[in-house]
């Protein structure tokens, strides 16, 4: 990035902390805020001076048309609700929003090895959270949909051909939203690393004091916060990392492959979508249908309970809920399909 674009990211945050200060009621993240926009804009001077010194023009600073669209949201929704987008636009401090504070529980780092530990393992939760929510998803769909086709009288050959062709099509409609969503967060990543690695280089110092203001903004002592951040710099690779959680929102441990969340959510759904057709692989007519019902009844229970895990909900109560949503929706596309085989005739 050049020294100007440099500059322009760093008045352009500056702008949108000034935002973020008039729409935030806490006193303890204004003053926090407002520190940062201050270091913001002497991070502006530096490269500034470096403009200067290649002989180029400073231009005068004019908000993007993105900047202006943010700060309408943020002046109507807040920034908690928009933490993904004010990290995206490089303003700093923002996991103030999702980590609880000192007085209610949160226990601050009070050494460097104890810096981002309260993030690990999520990852593995997640992803079992979202494979079984996948299964759910492949589950509900097809066996609405395979219902939807055995109201409508329909052969069991065409309903495995519909079923099979809804399977594949809701896998793959499931991977390639998934590689999306999963890739784009690692650009956003990747793009706010390369930045804070380039600040890093140029002015640790004030790395350093942003950091220690965030932490101080969550409950630590000042002198405290600004030891810890000190001996982080000391270790660039380290530093990064933690930059990236408690600047920026993010935690590297969640970002996992695009390849292997596109896989996992195909296999999640296919799995999900396979279970109602495994009856009409056997036999045809009322009783493939009314054992693709009971399948699906008993699977949806399953998943319904395990949720529960996540939940902390009885086992019973969320195996039955989902036994009630999903069974409700494949007896209304069942009777809906009776109604079209009726109609079309």
């Amino acid at each position: 990035m050049s020294a100007q674009e440099s500059w322009y990211e760093e008045k352009q945050s500056a702008w949108l902390y000034r935002v973020v200060i008039d729409v935030e009621p806490d006193v303890l993240k204004q003053r926090m805020f407002t520190e940062l926009a201050e270091a913001a804009e002497g991070q502006s001077l530096v490269w500034e001076k470096q403009i200067v010194q290649a002989g180029l023009v400073t231009p005068e600073f004019v908000p993007s048309a993105r900047a202006r669209i943010v700060a309408f949201l943020l002046r109507n929704m807040g920034p908690r609700a928009l933490r993904p987008v004010l990290a995206a636009m490089k303003v700093r401090g923002v996991s103030v929003y999702s980590a609880p504070p000192l007085a209610h529980g949160h226990v601050m780092p009070t050494s460097v090895s104890e810096v981002g530990g309260r993030h690990m393992g999520v990852a593995s939760g997640g992803n079992l959270r979202a494979a079984v929510f996948g299964i759910n998803d492949g589950l509900v769909s097809n066996t609405s949909l395979i219902m939807g086709m055995a109201g409508a009288m329909a052969d069991a050959k065409v309903v495995m051909l519909t079923g099979t062709a809804g399977l594949l099509a809701g896998a793959f409609s499931m991977a390639a939203g998934e590689f999306v969503s999963v890739r784009s967060q690692r650009e956003l990543y990747e793009y706010q690393i390369g930045l804070e690695r380039d600040e890093l280089l140029e002015y640790p110092e004030e790395e350093a004091e942003e950091l220690a203001l965030i932490y101080n903004a969550r409950g630590m002592p000042m002198d405290q916060a600004r030891q810890i951040a000190q001996e982080l710099i000391r270790d660039p690779e380290h530093a990064l990392n933690t930059l990236a959680r408690e600047e920026l929102g993010m935690n590297p441990d969640d970002l996992g492959s695009p390849w292997g969340a596109a896989m996992a959510s195909f296999s999640a759904f296919a799995v999900g979508g396979v279970l109602p057709l495994l009856p009409f692989l056997f036999g045809a007519g009322t009783q493939a249908v009314l054992g693709a019902a009971i399948l699906g009844a008993i699977s949806l229970f399953a998943v319904g309970a395990t949720l529960s895990l996540f939940t902390g909900r009885a086992a019973w109560w969320s195996g039955l809920r989902m036994l009630l949503i999903g069974g409700g929706a494949g007896a209304v596309t069942y009777l809906v399909g009776g109604w079209l085989g009726v109609s079309l005739v």
